[in-house]
């Protein structure tokens, strides 16, 4: 079972007091965009083994949204940070190259 500190109330919380929000850090395409990037957006995404960025909101505690990095291989949780980033913060960043060398934000 996964287990993720919220950053925004501190409590470390159990995924089944979370719920999912999907992939983090997307250019969200809406109105007015092309077909071909609404479907780049919602279906063409890769579908990461390793290191992956996600939304989760914090449902049974203070209910607000937060980004997790986690290895979908192993569940491995690297950290948590609030959603109001536009990408990882480097204490992140670095906690996912302390144990992975070869791995790039890319």
């Amino acid at each position: 079972m996964l287990t993720f500190r919220c950053p925004c109330c501190g409590i470390d919380a159990c995924e089944t007091e979370l719920a999912p929000g999907g992939e983090a850090h997307l250019k969200r395409f809406g109105p007015g965009s092309s077909d071909d990037e609404f479907e780049g957006y919602l279906f063409l995404r890769p579908n990461v083994r390793g290191v992956h960025f996600e939304r989760w909101r914090h449902a049974m505690g203070c209910g607000k949204w937060f980004l997790a990095a986690r290895c979908t291989a192993t569940l491995e949780v690297f950290g948590t940070y609030p959603a109001q980033v536009s990408a990882p913060p480097p204490d992140i960043l670095a906690a996912i190259r302390a144990k992975r060398p070869d791995w790039s934000l890319t």
